[in-house]
């Protein structure tokens, strides 16, 4: 799925399942930063119209589902929790690559955006296929379309914006480096965790 190397150990859905308070507001926060990285990425390239565009609809679309999350965590009677470091995304921000030129580096921010939506979009099939609570199953459900399609943009502005057209090299590290990455997670209840 998505190209991913290791797919969720359906069990993790268990693990959240017993701890929605952690889990919901985990993912409250990592759509809270969704939004603030492709704002992050259209203020560092305003030139790109179509991109600025685009980005301003995902972070819309990002904050909607912030929204809807802590909608979901006050009715169940949930406090939304402080934020906590996600470890996972941390990893991968080491792995991008911070030389080269500006073209380079919004090529790099972009397949790190994607990568992190394919994760997210495959966390959230697990949890709607594994979970027993109906409501959230499919809330899953719609949000891992909206990942996939999340992921699917990124990963094609990446491919379109590349000047130097080793985009399809590159993905496959990424793919390869989270794959080995992923391993050391998959057991706490959280989206990446």
């Amino acid at each position: 799925m998505l190209g991913l190397k290791l797919l969720t150990d359906p069990r993790w859905a268990n693990i959240a399942e017993k701890n929605l308070e952690v889990i919901l507001t985990d993912h409250a926060w990592c759509e809270q930063k969704a939004a603030s990285n492709a704002i992050s990425i259209i203020t560092q390239n305003p030139e790109h119209k179509e991109l600025v565009e685009v980005l301003t609809d995902i972070a819309i679309e990002e904050m909607e589902h912030f929204k809807m999350v802590i909608e979901i965590i006050y009715a169940r009677g949930y406090t939304l929790g402080r934020e906590e470091k996600d470890h996972y995304v941390g990893q991968l921000f080491k792995f991008m690559k911070k030389d080269g030129s500006r073209n380079q580096a919004l090529i790099e921010r972009l397949l790190f955006a994607a990568m992190i939506e394919a994760r997210s979009c495959e966390r959230f099939r697990v949890l709607y296929q594994n979970i027993e609570d109906k409501e959230l199953a499919k809330f899953y459900y719609e949000l891992m379309v909206s990942e996939a399609n999340h992921y699917t943009v990124f990963l094609n502005f990446a491919r379109e914006l590349s000047e130097s057209g080793d985009v399809e090299k590159r993905w496959q590290e990424w793919l390869k480096f989270e794959g080995e990455l992923i391993t050391s997670y998959g057991k706490k209840e959280f989206v990446h965790g």
